[in-house]
């Protein structure tokens, strides 16, 4: 048996997910540990991969970004695809979230305008006073 490997009960522990997320994430091909019966194995490489998932998945990337990513490693044989690729969508999703929070702050004020409305002129149930 490989060294340096951790199960999938090790590997939900060490990243705070369950057993189906791992292998959803193995079913869209973004890990693919070594498979000893019906036993897994997760890598170091693995547990990279698992890693920038999470972080994407926070960012809100979608899984086909990610995987786009995470295969650019593979397949050039180093990081800085990788990179650039990364650094590419995270400044796109960034002015995405800049541009969701914007709209959210019109949002909120236009309901707190609207219920100091509403309350000025009476129109609020005794409850909610």
């Amino acid at each position: 048996m490989p060294t340096d490997v951790m199960t999938i009960r090790e590997m939900c522990e060490a990243f705070d997910v369950t057993p189906r997320t791992l292998r959803f994430y193995e079913a869209k091909e973004l890990l693919t540990p070594i498979r000893i019966g019906t036993r897994r194995l997760f890598t170091r490489r693995d547990r990279a991969r698992l890693a920038l998932i999470l972080r994407g998945k926070r960012f809100g990337f979608s899984l086909e970004d990610i995987r786009q990513t995470l295969d650019l490693y593979d397949r050039d044989g180093g990081a800085t695809a990788q990179r650039q690729k990364a650094y590419e969508l995270a400044v796109a999703r960034l002015a995405e979230m800049e541009a969701q929070r914007s709209e959210l702050d019109l949002a909120i004020a236009d309901l707190k305008a609207e219920l100091a409305d509403a309350a000025a002129k009476g129109l609020v149930p005794e409850r909610a006073a």
